[in-house]
């Protein structure tokens, strides 16, 4: 007796059901698991001292307090989590009254940052389902579907069944070490796959980014797509339309950074949403035989970078991915009589603005990545002081870089970046040799004829004024 009520206290939610005889739909909640300390493998030992201390304080005002989400999918997998995320019924103001350090932020979603140094601990406010009694400044839905602002609190399991993915719904309770399952995302980690909860179609409605979120997780972890979380994607990848593109630069950064790029750009192509992220550069690989491999190159260097703890940029990235629209307007304005350096500036704008109409690239990033573009016509250009100067051009090493790239995937012959790279490791000595031998090869530019200076006419001479 005293087992079957032990176990009924575990998973108060499936007794209930099979007692009254409900059954779950597709995707729907199986009801709460308890997963008791000595029965899990998460530890307090994984989590940050800032982390902790948000937990604990919350914990000892009165408040619950979880740790939510990635951070405890990732420690069930055995991987470090980085990104810690707090979940709690204390409103926003009052985590705000809890910590000095703390801010406020977002209207779509009221969250707490609490800053501890380099460190943000989100803390989010239980979310509950809205009806008809909350005005538009807690809850708003366009016509399509799309929440435009959630600020509707509730209690813990219907914040569990608001989120995302099954093995995002796992809440670690501070109070006892517990792991609080609302989803089976226990039996899903272990299987590998990737389910969302409630209906797939309405919850991509509900916010199209969800589609970008399943790409990145089905890389991150190598998961397999539950059926009925796969099947709508292509269908509804349009919806992403909808984002703002500031919003979308950030997913884009988490999409490209987190050391998994090549495989989500896969995936992002294969489920149609790569289109609707960079319309250009996914026509650019129908029309241009390189395309492809630049892009691909690129992003398996960026991967490659992140896993040697080395530093990335996005300007670099979103130069790779733009680079084919921009040689190809380039082209044709140069058709058009255009001069190249004139034209490439021309084109460089147009792709741009194109871009930004459906992906924010702040300055801080597009200027860098102008400068790659700019540098790929003077790298060519080795005569005299030239190479020099471009050599200490603070963007060279990343506009070579990018030359490298170019010449591996086949969009320009190989041998400049070879000349580039002795160039960079020779002495005094090698470096006038190798200037030397471009000049020979005839790689430069003519020089300009200059036009005959104008023989000034001395005063009385023929054809002079004359004076009497």
């Amino acid at each position: 007796m005293f087992k079957g009520f032990t176990r009924f206290l575990q998973r108060p939610g499936e007794r209930l059901k099979h007692l009254f005889g409900s059954q779950d739909g597709p995707g729907e909640s199986p009801g709460l698991r308890v997963i008791p300390r000595d029965q899990h493998s998460v530890s307090r030992r994984l989590f940050s001292e800032p982390a902790l201390k948000v937990l604990y304080r919350l914990h000892n005002a009165g408040y619950e307090a979880y740790l939510v989400g990635g951070c405890i999918r990732d420690s069930l997998l055995g991987k470090q989590p980085k990104d810690f995320d707090v979940a709690t019924d204390a409103t926003p103001e009052e985590v705000r009254e809890l910590f000095r350090n703390s801010r406020i932020i977002g209207r779509r979603f009221r969250i707490v940052h609490v800053r501890f140094g380099r460190e943000v601990i989100e803390v989010t406010t239980f979310r509950g389902k809205p009806n008809e009694d909350h005005g538009e400044h807690l809850s708003q839905q366009s016509d399509d579907g799309l929440l435009l602002r959630d600020n509707v609190w509730g209690d813990v399991e219907e914040d569990a069944l608001r989120r995302d993915f099954t093995v995002n719904a796992l809440y670690y309770n501070i109070a006892d070490f517990s792991i609080h399952d609302w989803a089976d995302g226990v039996s899903d980690i272990e299987s590998r796959t990737l389910r969302m909860i409630g209906d797939p179609a309405t919850r991509y409605r509900e916010d199209p980014v969800r589609m970008l979120r399943a790409i990145r997780f089905a890389a991150k972890l190598d998961f397999d797509f539950a059926a009925a979380t796969e099947a709508p994607i292509r269908e509804m990848a349009p919806l992403l339309l909808q984002i703002p593109p500031a919003r979308l630069f950030d997913e884009v950064l988490k999409l490209f950074l987190a050391g998994h790029a090549l495989t989500t750009f896969r995936l992002l192509r294969d489920y149609d949403l790569f289109a609707m992220l960079f319309p250009e550069a996914d026509e650019a690989l129908s029309e241009l035989p390189w395309a492809e491999a630049l892009f691909e190159r690129a992003l398996a260097n960026t991967d490659a970078r992140i896993q040697q703890d080395r530093p990335v940029t996005p300007a670099f990235l979103f130069a790779a991915l733009l680079w084919p629209g921009v040689v190809q307007r380039q082209a044709r304005l140069q058709e058009d009589g255009m001069p190249p350096v004139p034209a490439l500036q021309a084109a460089a704008q147009q792709a741009v603005s194109r871009q930004l109409q459906h992906i924010s690239i702040p300055k801080r990033f597009s200027i860098p990545m102008r400068e790659i573009w700019d540098l790929q016509q003077r790298l060519p250009q080795r005569r005299g002081r030239r190479a020099i100067q471009t050599r200490e051009h603070p963007r060279f090493r990343a506009a070579y870089d990018f030359l490298l790239l170019r010449e591996e995937a086949g969009e320009i012959k190989p041998g400049l970046g070879d000349w580039w790279t002795a160039f960079q490791e020779g002495d005094e000595h090698d470096q006038q040799r190798l200037l030397g031998k471009a000049a020979s090869q005839g790689d430069e530019p003519r020089p300009r004829k200059r036009r005959p200076r104008k023989r000034r006419r001395r005063p009385g001479g023929a054809g002079g004024d004359q004076h009497g």
